[in-house]
């Protein structure tokens, strides 16, 4: 259970990165998948957004990396370096939902990918050092920050407009995509030993809504802190109702948006609760 460099070469996305990107495999009970890892630092563990490894996926790395942070970056689906589209995002998530390892419409249950994922934690904890590892889950993967907080290793979880279950009728639309086993442990180490869940999300997003973060906030109390981005109809920042993606595609990379506060409320999230 260990990440094991490889050699070839990488996708040419990340091969023209300002950072420099090692490509790796972890296996973990017979799956095995590519990891991109770049920087140095406490570990990050980042799981990208449908459709794959885009190239705003890239540059949120690339600021985390920047931040002093060791940036662990699993190919989870899709093609790395392929640009976005509304097309693919299609595809990809049509074979997300045939997919053995993502049950997108569980409400009270994880996604059977969250073990492998657990397990790449535990060894990027153990490589990086420090009190433990932070995780970032967007979109579809957003939830899956939630369920990796029953390993002791993950410390600073972080929900980007987590998108699971899909949000049909009130029960998948508070779902948390979570069992009741794991969602009573993390209660425990949110109250217990004071740990912490940021969540972002745009008001207007069918696909994480509002009661999501209010079920959030009432499993979690003060330990949930929730950022809700104004993209109504007419909102001061001209946010359109179709934005999604808080951290990547959607962000606007000026001072005082709402975004870009989000992107740097992230970086000291982690940089506060991955400090020894």
């Amino acid at each position: 259970m260990t990440l094991e460099s490889t050699a070839g070469t990488l996708p040419p996305l990340l091969e023209g990165s300002e950072v420099e990107w090692q490509p790796a495999r972890f296996t973990h009970e017979e799956a095995s998948k590519r990891v991109f890892r770049a920087g140095h630092g406490r570990g990050v563990v980042v799981m990208h957004e449908i459709p794959g490894i885009y190239p705003a996926v890239v540059e949120f790395c690339e600021r985390l990396v920047a931040a002093g942070f060791h940036v662990a970056l699993p190919e989870l689906f899709g093609e790395t370096g392929r640009e976005f589209s509304n097309g693919y995002a299609v595809e990809q998530m049509a074979r997300a939902c045939i997919s053995r390892e993502f049950h997108v419409m569980a409400a009270r249950g994880s996604s059977p990918v969250t073990v492998w994922l657990r397990a790449l934690c535990r060894s990027v904890h153990e490589e990086q050092g420090g009190p433990g590892v932070g995780a970032i889950g967007m979109c579809l993967t957003g939830n899956f920050a939630l369920s990796l907080m029953v390993d002791p290793s993950v410390m600073a979880p972080v929900l980007s407009q987590p998108s699971l279950p899909f949000p049909l009728g009130a029960e998948r639309r508070r779902g948390l995509h979570i069992s009741d086993a794991d969602l009573a442990v993390v209660q425990q180490r949110v109250r217990g030993e004071g740990r912490r869940v940021l969540g972002m999300r745009f008001t207007a997003d069918f696909l994480c809504p509002a009661e999501r973060f209010a079920n959030l906030r009432e499993k979690l109390g003060e330990g949930f802190e929730g950022i809700e981005i104004d993209s109504s109809r007419g909102n001061p920042d001209g946010i359109p109702g179709t934005a999604h993606s808080v951290v990547t595609k959607d962000l606007v990379d000026v001072a005082g948006h709402p975004t870009r506060a989000a992107l740097e409320r992230v970086l000291a999230f982690f940089a506060d609760e991955l400090n020894d």
